[in-house]
């Protein structure tokens, strides 16, 4: 963004347990995984000529990977706003709430945690609320009917309970 561009860049929403294990990954590159990359670095260059130099060149290339991850996660961290789940209701779905959804077309249920951006993780049924099945479910209630438009057309999904998980 332009400087004096007069915009406010707006915090993405973060779980304590999210940011912390933002934290906890930063901590791990920069104590464990740099030092280790410096000391292959170290190792391959040590083999002689590097211009031909396979370790060398996958040492560097992991390098430049764990170098960019640590700017990401510092990044997350910097642009992130911790959202206390403390005071949480389970009358309508929102930051932080767990959802079961029934997909009406096949009655399958689905239980997700709705959370900040840079903590989604699909795999552990994290979506974002910023998703698209994100914002169709935010401020909905148990009973109510959820309209996502997904790639192959639009599905609706059920609002079957509405809970406060323990925060992992």
């Amino acid at each position: 963004m332009p400087a004096g561009s007069g915009k406010i860049m707006k915090k993405a929403p973060i779980t304590k347990a999210g940011f912390e294990k933002i934290k906890k990954e930063l901590e791990y590159l920069k104590t464990v995984a740099v030092p280790e990359n410096v000391r292959d670095i170290e190792t391959a260059r040590a083999h002689g000529d590097i211009s031909e130099n396979a370790e060398y060149t996958a040492a560097k290339e992991r390098q430049a990977f764990i170098h960019g991850k640590i700017q990401e996660l510092e990044n997350n961290l910097a642009t992130s706003e911790i959202i206390d789940l403390k005071n949480l209701t389970t009358d309508r779905i929102v930051f932080g709430t767990s959802v079961v959804i029934e997909d009406v077309k096949t009655g399958k249920d689905t239980t997700y945690q709705l959370v900040g951006p840079h903590e989604s993780d699909i795999g552990r049924n994290k979506i974002s609320v910023t998703s698209p099945i994100g914002k169709a479910l935010v401020g909905k209630s148990i009973g109510d009917t959820a309209r996502v438009n997904a790639p192959g057309g639009v599905r609706e999904f059920e609002i079957v309970d509405i809970f406060i998980a323990a925060e992992d």
